[in-house]
């Protein structure tokens, strides 16, 4: 589900932030089969409605995946510490010192890459650790999950209270309980 452009002061947040590398993984998920520019472009609208002007390019494709990848392994477990454990490895290596930033006519915000030109895969890398890192730290379970529809597997952020959701949309939740229903009853005599 993608979202509509954020005010300013939503800009920053963590919640907000984790909403759209979880919306950069789905999209590079291509589960649409798009080709390299058609996929690259569906990035760049992404990244479009959450404020963000910038063009994807060749480099920091191969990048993106690469780091995709390290943060999808954060969606795929329900274990927090393991979980805590991916995150650190990943603050690790991509992230610096925090700073405050206001660049750009932007309210007061959070940085942890290395300035504020870093190269844009610095920047998103450890943007989106951060926001990952801040919401298990506040919410106490891992913010992360994908969808346990076998036809979506989208990943999502659950900022439930008990944690453990298992579907990104009410949406899904009832195609697989009407799946599972109409399975049982198929099965009846």
């Amino acid at each position: 589900m993608i979202r509509t452009t954020p005010s300013l002061l939503k800009m920053g947040s963590a919640t907000r932030v984790a909403e759209r590398a979880a919306d950069v993984l789905f999209v590079l998920q291509n589960k649409e089969k798009l080709d390299y520019q058609a996929l690259t472009d569906r990035l760049n609208e992404t990244l479009q409605l959450y404020g963000l002007q910038n063009d994807i390019t060749s480099s920091d494709f191969v990048e993106l995946k690469d780091m995709s990848r390290k943060l999808y392994a954060v969606f795929r477990t329900k274990d927090v510490a393991y979980a805590a454990t991916l995150l650190n490895g990943l603050l690790s290596e991509y992230a610096y010192i925090p700073r405050l930033s206001a660049h750009t006519d932007s309210p007061w915000h959070l940085h942890v890459d290395s300035s504020d030109y870093a190269p844009w895969m610095e920047w998103f890398a450890a943007s989106s650790t951060l926001a990952f890192a801040t919401l298990l730290a506040e919410k106490q379970h891992n913010p992360c999950g994908l969808c346990a529809s076998p036809s979506c597997g989208r990943p999502f952020i659950d900022l439930g209270k008990g944690g453990g959701r298992s579907y990104c949309s009410p949406r899904c939740a009832t195609r697989e309980r009407v799946t599972k229903y109409r399975e049982r009853d198929a099965t009846k005599p």
